[in-house]
């Protein structure tokens, strides 16, 4: 049963086996959209389309089925008392839009000041794919991952900044390509001391 979150970012209750459509009932919504496109679903070259679609989208929206609190479980204290920043950046994600349902790709990066230990650096890169493969904003995606540390490390202070480009600007409506679109926030000390904002983001700008 798959968990869903609802528009503040919170985990709401998974929806029931029920409600779900079957693996047929998603394959004919494909031909349907097929067809509305103004294709046949059922050309040679389009045939195995819909099985292949569904698969893909369970790659996509993956994201539902994983839990943030398993990724961020285990942290590590004995680290010979480093309570310094710790900066993951540039890890790649790529995400859909709720509002048209074409990919959203860019980098993240994250920082967090620690409290009572360390988690390890891969869980952050993991976190910001639970969250990214599901129907998503940008905006929603920046705060899904900080209240995340939040809630699960306790961190003296943590950051996150987003950098993507929307595949529903760049193909379809003003059709802006490269537009970058920037999401930061920040919490604990990083919001309430402006030097640590600099630091973050010096770092994160840091070649090599």
């Amino acid at each position: 049963m798959d968990a869903r979150v609802n528009s503040n970012g919170a985990t709401a209750a998974p929806h029931s086996t029920a409600s779900r459509p079957t693996q047929a009932e998603a394959e004919a919504a494909v031909r349907t959209l097929i067809a509305w496109a103004g294709d046949d679903p059922h050309r040679e070259g389009l045939l195995e389309t819909p099985a292949r679609v569904t698969k893909a989208y369970g790659e996509f929206f993956a994201g539902y089925a994983q839990d943030p609190a398993e990724v961020l479980a285990k942290t590590f204290k004995e680290v010979g008392g480093y309570d310094d920043v710790v900066l993951v950046k540039d890890i790649p994600f790529s995400s859909h839009c709720e509002h048209h349902m074409v990919p959203f790709v860019g980098k993240a990066h994250i920082a967090y000041l620690p409290h009572d230990g360390v988690v390890g650096i891969s869980k952050l890169a993991r976190l910001v794919e639970v969250f990214s493969r599901r129907l998503q904003v940008q905006e929603m995606l920046t705060v899904q991952i900080i209240d995340a540390l939040n809630e699960h490390l306790n961190p003296r202070g943590a950051a996150v900044m987003l950098e993507a480009e929307h595949m529903c600007m760049s193909m379809r409506g003003v059709r802006a390509h490269g537009a970058s679109t920037i999401t930061q926030r920040f919490t604990g000390v990083f919001a309430e001391e402006k030097a640590e904002q600099d630091r973050f983001f010096a770092m994160v700008n840091r070649k090599g």
